[in-house]
């Protein structure tokens, strides 16, 4: 690294900037959308596959309260499915309906097209879109080393 970069100014730069990126992203509106609790349940569900509400909810930090309010809320409108778990038929499992992995994928098609628009509007050079470019798979390594 360069004497003249200090590590600890490169950190709260990236915090800064990519914190207002992901709060702009994240108010994307999509037509019949998710709430951000219901967002994060939805996606953590279909990360972790079928799972027990408890289990989110202890994943999430919030109460089993909350989670199953929400998960009410999903599986009323078939995003999410509950079932007996075949190993223990005293305990319910949930899982993501196709209609869930739909409304996750809008959700995140929807972002990807806020941000596509805003590289395509005139706003970068071509050379700053090849760094920026370049720059994705930085933060991924990034991501994955904290």
């Amino acid at each position: 690294m360069s004497d003249d970069l200090d590590p600890e100014a490169v950190a709260s730069a990236l915090l800064a900037s990519i914190g207002v990126l992901v709060r702009r992203v994240r108010q994307v509106p999509v037509e019949g959308g998710l709430t951000l609790p219901e967002r994060g349940a939805l996606a953590q569900l279909d990360r972790s596959g079928p799972t027990t509400s408890s289990a989110l909810a202890r994943d999430a930090q919030i109460t089993a309260q909350s989670m199953g309010a929400t998960l009410g809320a999903l599986q009323a409108r078939g995003l999410v499915e509950r079932r007996r778990d075949p190993d223990d038929g005293r305990r319910v499992v949930l899982s993501v309906t196709d209609a869930g992995r739909q409304a996750l994928r809008d959700k995140r098609n929807a972002r990807a097209e806020l941000i596509a628009g805003a590289l395509t509007g005139g706003a970068f050079t071509p050379a700053e879109l090849e760094r920026l470019a370049a720059t994705a798979p930085l933060l991924q390594r990034l991501a994955q080393s904290i």
